[in-house]
């Protein structure tokens, strides 16, 4: 097949495309810039693997939870790409939730089957969710997805941490787990997507929507405040003996 995947839903911009067996990657910053970066990125990483618009079979992207712009930018580069392809005919769109994506990405890149994505909200929170790889390879999902301070992620035996929240909240996440680093990556919603469009997942390019898990986006200023002094005073947990 001939795919197009992205995310923008961290503050890394990930860009991938495949066609047949070969994979091209692009990484670049994300946030802010992705709204500006993003379409002239997905024209040069498809012109070095030698397609087109006109070419692609499906538009597979990641759809949150993470950064409210990001994730409007990438629905709506999403939804336009899939209503304009094959000269306007339209392919379909694949939404595929980032912290799965977080997951897979941990587990290519470190043999993780049993996981913890975490990414970091802001504002003091972090998203979560629990994954476990089954013996058919695919990811079997635990529970809804988590919206909560660091220090309130639970972490069953077994199981490692992945994403991004470590480096900004430290010992506040889970102090005793194992934590590897990993962010959702365009690589790994390309072997995330065959599997779901074989089984007919994908969707209308008018279904290009984003999975918000919270509808605030910013705090007050006394919010921050109460934050900032709520992290000051909590107790600090001791690290694991090595």
């Amino acid at each position: 097949m001939n795919l197009l995947a992205f995310d923008t839903s961290t503050d890394t911009l990930s860009i991938a495309v495949q066609r047949g067996d070969a994979t091209w990657e692009h990484s670049g910053p994300g946030g802010a810039q992705a709204s500006a970066t993003l379409l002239p990125a997905i024209r040069a990483l498809l012109a070095d693997a030698g397609l087109s618009f006109d070419t692609l079979d499906a538009v597979v992207f990641g759809r949150g939870p993470g950064s409210f712009t990001g994730l409007r930018t990438a629905c709506s580069v999403a939804q336009g790409l899939a209503f304009g392809a094959r000269g306007g005919a339209g392919v379909p769109v694949l939404p595929i939730d980032t912290l799965l994506a977080l997951a897979e990405a941990a587990r290519q890149a470190q043999g993780c089957t049993r996981v913890v994505a975490v990414l970091d909200a802001r504002m003091d929170e972090v998203y979560t969710a629990r994954f476990e790889l089954q013996g058919d390879g695919q990811w079997l999902g635990e529970g809804d997805f988590g919206l909560c301070a660091p220090q309130a992620v639970h972490v069953p035996p077994g199981y490692t941490v992945a994403g991004n929240a470590r480096a900004a909240y430290g010992e506040r996440l889970a102090p005793q787990a194992l934590h590897v680093s990993a962010l959702p990556t365009a690589t790994a919603l390309l072997r995330l997507a065959p599997s779901r469009l074989a089984a007919g997942k994908g969707q209308p390019a008018s279904e290009a929507l984003p999975l918000y898990v919270r509808d605030k986006v910013a705090q007050t200023t006394a919010e921050r405040m109460a934050a900032k002094h709520a992290a000051a005073a909590a107790p600090t947990q001791p690290s694991p003996a090595p």
